[in-house]
């Protein structure tokens, strides 16, 4: 998972978390590290100290994700090296470069032998190619969508993160394979889910009662929340109540409702623990607003237009026929969406089309993009759009929604990422911003779909700060085919 997704720093995802049950989270921190390289891997691992949560981190394995997408650091395996053996750092983070690791790149190769356990990043990927890329040293997925590919990926040996997060919901679709036999390589990941539903839902302990509700024997479940990812990341020394084990645990109501009622770490109760305040964080954010002639369209024909598919990480690759005068088309619900590149002056954007966000007026916009984190909007007009990209970009990154002229922002005073105020706050704030985009007639979770759209490690189609991007053959493409 990536705490940075909670919009929360380390310390305050902690002490959230900890009321519902966890007591140690692996964390990859590749989003503030595609920000700000090794000093944001820092933050994140001196977050640990006083936490009522064990935080261990996996090194990120793809900054950028993708050679086009720089965003603010780029992170070879001599920079990653030094944070090796250090105390919380457990190994390599999702390796999401998969053409990378077929195609056999040695900087690559140098990254797979920096530690033994490494987590993977392959959706859709089967046959050969997946043979390919579990040869190579890849070990876990918690990317599958369908049961045909999760199985595939259980029969090769890999490791099988079922996730449920705020948009990627695939516990219903995987959770019946399974079984006494599978279990030992089966765990729940969230990856990534903001602090609402982590305040208002759970977190792990959520998808125990979601897994069980789905026909999951409720043994089995536990077990997947505990001691099979204990013994698949080698902490040997938790996942169970047994002699020579941490003293980790939670006391809940009953078993058939499991509600937390208390948690405790190392033996201690967990709100007992203080954690020690983090220092600010640099700004992170150096372009301007965009001018309108930068995110005008002007061409017509047949377009590439970005399908948003509910509760799942993916996306469609849908064709429309149209002029740029008929954007936004509301009756087909094709919106214009923009990303403009945050680390260096505006002289450029990248314009595309989305379908499934609901608008029917006003627009929202976002720091938070996977994974170069730029600057990203989507409305249903331009001004809408540049009012809510100049918010962000004003606060020196955050969330904002714009309707009939007022703008409501969540400031992210923290890489553009996180916030640094207490998490009911922070949710405080997107309730109030949920409840702006719900007059606009969107979608549930806006947000979260927003910052998937500029993630080019996952087909299909995508948008980046230069243009259209096609997941399925790693290149941009032109917006209008014709």
């Amino acid at each position: 998972m990536h705490i940075e997704s909670s919009l929360l720093t380390p310390p305050e995802y902690a002490r959230l978390v900890a009321r519902y049950g966890t007591t140690t989270v692996i964390a990859d921190p590749h989003e503030i590290a595609n920000v700000a390289g090794a000093k944001g891997i820092e933050y994140m691992v001196s977050g640990r100290a006083g936490a009522p949560v064990d935080l261990l981190y996996m090194l990120p394995s793809c900054v950028p994700a993708t050679p086009a997408d720089i965003g603010g650091a780029t992170l070879a395996a001599p920079d990653l090296a030094p944070f090796v053996g250090r105390d919380g750092v457990l190994g390599l983070g999702e390796m999401m470069n998969v053409p990378g690791v077929l195609a056999g790149d040695p900087g690559i190769r140098d990254k797979l032998m920096l530690m033994p356990i490494r987590d993977g990043h392959a959706p859709q990927l089967s046959g050969p190619y997946l043979n390919a890329y579990v040869l190579a040293g890849l070990q876990s997925d918690h990317e599958c969508t369908g049961r045909a590919e999760a199985l595939e990926k259980l029969r090769r040996g890999m490791y099988l993160f079922i996730r449920e997060g705020s948009t990627e919901q695939n516990i219903a679709e995987l959770i019946s394979l399974v079984t006494p036999q599978t279990v030992s390589r089966c765990c729940f990941a969230t990856d990534d889910c903001h602090a609402d539903l982590l305040a208002g839902g759970g977190h792990i302990d959520r998808c125990i009662r979601r897994a069980v509700t789905c026909g999951l024997e409720r043994e089995l479940a536990l077990r997947m929340a505990t001691l099979s990812a204990a013994e698949r990341f080698g902490l040997h020394d938790r996942g169970a109540l047994a002699p020579g084990r941490r003293a980790d645990f939670c006391i809940v109501d009953d078993l058939e409702k499991f509600i937390v009622k208390q948690t405790f770490f190392g033996g201690k109760p967990s709100d007992t623990y203080v954690p020690t305040p983090l220092p600010a964080f640099p700004p992170t954010v150096a372009c301007t607003t965009p001018s309108p002639d930068m995110i005008r369209l002007e061409s017509s024909g047949t377009a590439r237009v970005i399908g948003i598919v509910p509760h799942q990480i993916l996306t469609g690759s849908l064709r429309f026929t149209l002029t740029a005068t008929d954007i936004p088309d509301i009756k087909r619900d094709i919106l214009k969406v923009v990303v403009c590149n945050r680390y260096h002056p505006t002289d450029q954007c990248g314009v595309g089309l989305v379908h499934g966000f609901g608008f029917t007026h006003g627009a929202l916009a976002s720091s938070v993009s996977h994974d170069a984190h730029n600057i990203i909007a989507a409305g249903c007009s331009d001004e809408e759009i540049l009012a809510a990209m100049g918010a962000v970009i004003g606060a020196q990154g955050g969330m904002a929604a714009v309707d009939t002229g007022d703008v409501t922002l969540l400031p992210l005073d923290c890489a553009g990422l996180m916030s640094t105020l207490p998490s009911d706050k922070v949710v405080a704030r997107l309730e109030k911003l949920h409840a702006v985009t719900r007059q606009m007639g969107s979608i549930a979770d806006p947000f979260m779909y927003l910052s998937f759209l500029a993630l080019t490690v996952v087909p299909s189609l995508r948008i980046t700060d230069r243009g259209v991007f096609d997941g399925t053959v790693f290149c941009d493409v032109p917006l209008f085919e014709d």
